[in-house]
């Protein structure tokens, strides 16, 4: 009796060993998800989470990742020059300290971007919009986002001049939250692909209001979090994409996926992969 409950013992043992041995397998390969395929990844900033925000290293990090957009934020300094950054001041993200639109183009290019975030990157210099398409044009799509145009009178048609110099593609979209600047740029340039960004005071958008912004924009963007998949449908069905961002949440990531989002704005510039999944979690 002991003998066969001996066997039984090591049976079971065995059995359970071999289920760890293949769960072990299975958790300890890459995340897949076919369901993401054909939508588009948008580095936020650049790879943000890997390289300082909004800087040639970040973006070049986004390429490195495979990003199919880098996503660069838009001011004006003071003597009319398109900044790449993302906060109205250089505080947070340079050695230097105002805000930009009292600064000169001069004055911007003394300061250093990349040490904020890491040693390593010590040097990385403020950049202009000029610069980020002499660079990056024709190697990845870009996402220019303009920040609080009101700001800035005469912005639209300072990012409009910079971005004629190219052609106008599928690879290149401005986007802002203020929805009459993007208007204004899409009279200005109707060639260029626009893109509004919802705020969640701004949901939900009735459906007269989806007729307004799809008449003049390609892509109407939302934070994960806000917006419902009817919408997402009834955008759509107007012949209009949808991109959204999350706060690195898997959740709301898997959220996107099953809403048929045209893609996802994200600090990580290629998802699902293991690392990402993992960090987004955490």
């Amino acid at each position: 009796m002991f003998g066969m409950w001996k066997r039984r013992r090591l049976t079971f043992v065995t059995f359970l060993g071999a289920c760890l041995i293949l769960l072990v397998g299975y958790i300890s390969q890459p995340v897949k998800d076919v369901s993401v395929e054909g939508m588009i990844s948008v580095a936020h900033r650049g790879a943000a989470s890997y390289a300082p925000e909004n800087t040639y290293a970040a973006f070049q990090k986004g390429i490195e990742l495979g990003a199919d957009f880098i996503e660069a934020d838009v001011h004006l300094s003071r003597d009319g020059e398109l900044i790449i950054m993302h906060d109205e001041s250089v505080d947070r993200t340079t050695n230097g300290s105002g805000l930009i639109k009292n600064m000169t183009l001069e004055e911007l290019k003394t300061l250093e971007a990349g040490s904020h975030f890491h040693p390593d990157y010590h040097g990385e210099p403020v950049i202009t919009l000029n610069e980020l398409m002499e660079s990056f044009y024709g190697q990845v799509g870009l996402l220019i986002e303009v920040k609080h145009p009101a700001l800035y009178p005469g912005i639209e048609e300072k990012v409009v001049e910079v971005l004629s110099q190219y052609p106008a593609t599928e690879s290149v979209i401005v986007q802002s939250f203020d929805i009459d600047a993007m208007k204004r740029i899409h009279e200005l340039d109707p060639d260029l692909q626009i893109a509004v960004l919802m705020k969640a005071s701004f949901v939900p958008v009735s459906l007269w209001q989806l007729d307004d912004l799809t008449s003049f924009a390609t892509y109407i963007n939302f934070n994960i979090s806000s917006v419902a998949k009817r919408t997402v449908d009834e955008i759509h069905a107007r012949g209009g994409k949808v991109l959204v961002w999350s706060k690195k949440d898997k959740r709301l990531i898997q959220k996107a996926v099953s809403y048929g989002v045209d893609g996802i704005i994200t600090d990580f510039s290629r998802w699902p992969v293991e690392e990402e999944v993992q960090t987004v979690t955490e």
